[in-house]
């Protein structure tokens, strides 16, 4: 297989698995895009590796154990290694937040309530932030010190809005797997309980909770966009238009009058438009 032919299968990966995020980085130069999509095909197949398997401990061993190939110079077969051994070649990745997405991966193993809104946010930064995190050699390969510390902890509050908006948009699903990223503290504060969830029904109090939970989101939004400035030119209006569009799934929900449990939240092409042409 091809370098190239391997990119077109991370870049078919990624369109499939996020119309949002293809959108966006679709903005970036062709380089810098086919490196992000072999990001987020590795970021794909761990966490399927989880979550569409029927034995995912064995699936996310198996996985990890090709990385661990790979980082040792022995590559396994596929497009997503040839395209990463591209992407190791040309930036300077950071291999870190790539195990700690894995991390992330083996919470949702073996754990499936959450307690504080400080917990569900520590689970926020290992299932997205991370990719913020391998994302930022690519989208910032020259920056100062100073700068680079800013980008990392903007990076880091935009991966923990977008866990946040997946968690208030998936609610419904999550449920099926038997699985609340919603903070008991944050239910009991608002007088409702995990049975009240599962009985699906959106009620004022569920709407306090969700609203609750999607305003820090919006906080954490806006503290990324303070560093937006810092990109530069060739990847700030991609940065930017991640931010937008997946923000926009929160209005989507609202828009659904809170129905997260029969609905699925989206950002329509036409309100994309509307939301590109904003930068």
């Amino acid at each position: 297989m091809t370098r190239q032919e391997a990119y077109r299968q991370c870049e078919e990966v990624m369109k499939k698995g996020s119309l949002t995020f293809y959108r966006a980085f679709s903005l970036l130069s062709k380089p810098d895009r086919q490196a992000v999509a072999a990001v987020y095909t590795f970021c794909r197949t761990l966490d399927d590796a989880v979550d569409e398997s029927a034995y995912p401990e064995e699936s996310l061993t198996a996985f990890l154990a090709e990385f661990d190939r790979f980082l040792a110079g022995n590559d396994p077969d596929g497009a997503l290694w040839i395209a990463l051994r591209d992407v190791w070649q040309r930036y300077d990745m950071d291999v870190e937040p790539f195990f700690e997405l894995a991390e992330g991966m083996k919470w949702d193993l073996h754990k499936t309530r959450y307690t504080t809104l400080e917990e569900t946010e520590q689970y926020g930064y290992y299932a997205a932030s991370t990719v913020g995190l391998m994302l930022l050699p690519i989208l910032v390969p020259d920056a100062n010190m100073e700068a680079r510390h800013q980008l990392k902890q903007g990076a880091i509050d935009l991966g923990i809005a977008m866990q946040l908006t997946n968690i208030l948009r998936d609610v419904g699903e999550d449920l099926d797997r038997d699985r609340i990223y919603v903070p008991r503290t944050l239910l009991a504060q608002h007088e409702m309980s995990e049975t009240d969830l599962f009985e699906r029904k959106v009620t004022p109090q569920f709407v306090e909770v969700w609203e609750t939970l999607a305003t820090r989101a919006e906080t954490l939004y806006r503290s990324a966009r303070e560093t937006h400035h810092l990109y530069p030119a060739t990847s700030r209006k991609p940065v930017q238009a991640a931010a937008l569009l997946y923000e926009g799934i929160l209005d989507a929900a609202r828009s659904n009058d809170h129905d997260v449990f029969t609905k699925r939240a989206y950002v329509s092409t036409l309100q994309k438009g509307k939301l590109l042409a904003r930068l």
